[in-house]
């Protein structure tokens, strides 16, 4: 048993995330995590959401894109093999994950992206199933997928897949409905642990924050809380708040339950729900529609209280 946890995380970038994500996945389930929420509808949008991306979007990206470098990139094939692993690795956690900071931002500030990453937070649970929940167009201009496969090409193969298998690590770690952060909170002798633990990386109390149902709680921070491995970006550009707590629900006030595929190929295939922003004439955002519906006197008693993307 132990050798074969060993070899989960000595090969967390090819096998061994999909087993320890069925494995923590199947514990939750057993303890009845998912409850009432996850139903046949749900069940094939995550299971699709997990699967499409390793067996055909990712490697057909790395394909192609180890094909195509060397006519954009001529002469530079292993230029960079010279870097130290750990210096790579370094330089290339904080590129990645910076990246990825602005470009999960971006998809709730701005109407037109949101609905590409609407299907993440649709899912009213936490859990292993639904940490890879995404919309096929916001999975495909994913940057890390390029930035991989560029840097293998570059002669940083090793420390960019070591790289994606940490962060990997920690962002399903952050999405699991196990509260695994607690014991840092709850026993004296580890709270300096705990301070600088969740100001660094994503745990699960700060980005079950980024999905809650409501910001009404003082809990839920659905316009904050953006970083994927690394927490300190939200520090650094102030979009954290750090409770300790977790929501008391999860996911869209206004979700109907649209369909799996219209949640996965939006816009190729738009959702039959009246009035979801994933129907063919559907609203950009939701939210908007139902504070310009209310008479003034309530949209103005409802402006701190109704759900928000922090869009400028």
């Amino acid at each position: 048993m132990i050798k074969f946890i060993e070899a989960i995380f000595q090969n967390l970038s090819t096998w061994g995330l999909p087993v320890l994500v069925l494995i923590v996945g199947v514990i939750e389930f057993a303890l009845g995590l998912y409850k009432k929420h996850w139903n046949r509808n749900e069940i094939i949008l995550d299971i699709v959401c997990y699967t499409v991306p390793k067996i055909v979007v990712r490697p057909f990206v790395a394909y192609f894109g180890l094909k195509f470098l060397p006519y954009a990139l001529p002469g530079l094939r292993e230029a960079f093999s010279w870097i130290p692993f750990w210096w790579g690795f370094l330089i290339i956690a904080v590129f990645d994950d910076l990246t990825q900071y602005w470009y999960h931002r971006l998809h709730h500030e701005i109407p037109f992206l949101w609905r590409f990453h609407r299907t993440h937070h649709s899912a009213p649970y936490m859990g292993m199933a639904m940490a890879s929940r995404q919309n096929v167009i916001y999975t495909i201009f994913f940057s890390q997928t390029y930035l991989t496969t560029t840097l293998v090409y570059l002669g940083l193969g090793y420390p960019a897949l070591f790289v994606k298998g940490i962060k990997s690590l920690i962002t399903t770690a952050a999405h699991s409905s196990i509260p695994w952060d607690k014991p840092f909170y709850k026993i004296k002798w580890l709270n300096p642990i705990a301070w600088v633990l969740e100001r660094l990386i994503s745990t699960p109390a700060t980005h079950h924050a980024h999905h809650a149902a409501s910001n009404d709680d003082g809990i839920g921070h659905y316009k904050g809380n953006f970083g994927n491995m690394f927490f300190v970006w939200d520090i650094i550009f102030g979009t954290g708040i750090i409770t300790r707590k977790y929501p008391a629900a999860y996911g869209l006030k206004y979700y109907q339950g649209e369909e799996w595929y219209a949640q996965f190929l939006w816009p190729i295939l738009k959702s039959k729900k009246e009035g979801s922003e994933l129907s063919a004439n559907g609203p950009m955002v939701s939210d908007e529609v139902i504070l310009k519906e209310l008479p003034k006197e309530d949209s103005d008693l409802k402006e701190s209280t109704a759900p928000s993307l922090n869009l400028t």
